[in-house]
């Protein structure tokens, strides 16, 4: 059963890493510093954002309205961490 554990709470780990990577992105992208032009990085993006965005909507459809702010990625990635972490603690051994 412990491999089962180590399974899930890998696949959380890649999840949040695909999460920041997302995110660096989208910020690259917003202040034009990475051009979606190129079809390496759009292709990378398209994979991302259809990985991502589900639990970025989940989310911000119970989040309040910041404006310009968007704390979906907060929200989510702190939201693996403490299922992580309650797998981890309660785990039978």
């Amino acid at each position: 059963m412990i491999s089962l554990l180590y399974l899930v709470v890998q696949i959380i780990n890649l999840f949040q890493f695909a999460l920041i990577i997302y995110i660096i992105l989208t910020w690259l992208v917003n202040f034009n510093i990475i051009n979606t032009g190129n079809r390496f990085i759009y292709s990378i993006l398209d994979a991302l954002y259809r990985l991502c965005e589900p639990s970025l909507n989940y989310v911000r459809r119970y989040l309040p309205n910041f404006g310009a702010i968007d704390l979906s990625p907060i929200v989510v990635y702190l939201g693996l961490w403490f299922v992580k972490s309650l797998l981890i603690e309660y785990w039978p051994r």
